[in-house]
């Protein structure tokens, strides 16, 4: 749980940089991979489902901001990532101008239905964000795409540096 907003608005950036390296790297093409025959939810509702949910949690605990109009899904990635950006920094400012660290112990019910404080709200969004990026990348495999590296390189990026060091002398 977070007890500092500047901490979280770190985190929260960092994290943010890395969705966006997933965002990036998507297609217009591959925002129709779904993920099953059985389950019909796409990347591109994934992709969206992550714009959305800045709002979701931060105004469902009461935080008041500027969103743009989320109700229809665009049919370009680049778009989807340029929400994406601006929805971030809007939810950022208003983050710094109404919640203060004092705030963050306080408990709320989120969703109407998880007990949590504010700074638990502020962790499930940065979790939430990480859940469904790793969704996205296994995708993102499926539809032809090469996810970027994360946390560490990808298979890929691996490959290249195990190359790199057999070829040294």
């Amino acid at each position: 749980m977070y007890t500092s907003v500047n901490a979280f608005l770190e985190d929260c950036k960092q994290e943010a940089e890395l969705t966006l390296k997933v965002l990036d790297k998507l297609t217009d093409e591959s925002l129709k991979k779904a993920v099953s025959d059985a389950q019909q939810r796409t990347l591109g509702d994934l992709a969206w489902h992550l714009v959305g949910s800045y709002s979701a949690f931060l105004e469902s605990a009461g935080l008041q901001m500027e969103s743009p109009d989320l109700s229809k899904q665009p049919d370009s990635a680049a778009d989807i990532a340029h929400t994406y950006r601006k929805v971030h920094d809007m939810a950022s400012s208003a983050l710094k101008e109404q919640w203060t660290d004092a705030k963050l112990p306080e408990k709320l019910l989120l969703f109407n239905f998880i007990d949590t404080t504010y700074g638990g709200v502020l962790q499930y969004l940065i979790r939430h964000q990480i859940h469904h990026r790793g969704q996205m990348t296994i995708l993102m495999r499926q539809a032809g795409l090469q996810a970027p590296g994360i946390y560490g390189p990808n298979e890929e990026e691996t490959a290249a540096m195990h190359a790199a060091g057999a070829t040294k002398g």
